[in-house]
């Protein structure tokens, strides 16, 4: 198998280019053995396939949060609405307790499921893949879920280094 030819630029360039794509804005969830939740604001998620139902979406591996998500069975991958920024940035900054004062419910894993969300995949942690400085997760989704206003609400849209609200043409 032939190798990739070394990168002809900076990583400044690479995340300018990136930058130029769009992409949802999720929370992913979980609970720790010991109780707790946990829960981080990730751009990286996408469907994989429809039979079996399969998402994706990566962790840094220095995330503090990592050794739980790699060790739990499960995980909810909450899409958020362009209402919800502040839960963006909670999950994404905050230390300590970032489900303080946080509406949401327990899945039927246990796994909490943010009020409010635009839709829900709560998941089976199916695999994991090692890649450059993030871990791949891909999850097999047992239940979903959408908000019942969906059609209405604009998702919370991150591009360019900047949060928008996507309206329909």
């Amino acid at each position: 198998m032939t190798r990739a030819s070394p990168p002809n630029f900076d990583q400044t360039a690479f995340k300018q280019a990136l930058g130029q794509f769009a992409t949802g804005v999720t929370v992913i969830t979980t609970r720790a053995a010991s109780g707790q939740l946990i829960g981080i604001t990730a751009s990286s998620f996408n469907s994989v396939s429809l039979n079996p139902p399969l998402v994706l979406w990566s962790l840094a591996t220095r995330s503090a949060s990592m050794p739980v998500f790699r060790a739990n069975s499960h995980y909810v991958v909450n899409v958020l609405a362009s209402s919800q920024l502040d839960l963006c940035k909670r999950f994404a900054t905050v230390k300590g307790d970032r489900f303080e004062g946080v509406s949401h419910a327990e899945g039927d894993s246990g796994m909490p499921v943010l009020d409010g969300a635009l839709a829900w995949f709560e998941c089976h942690n199916r695999s994991r893949y090692d890649e450059g400085d993030h871990v791949i997760f891909v999850g097999e989704v047992e239940r979903c879920g959408v908000h019942g206003q969906a059609a209405e609400i604009a998702p919370l849209i991150f591009q360019h280094g900047k949060f928008h609200g996507l309206k329909p043409l």
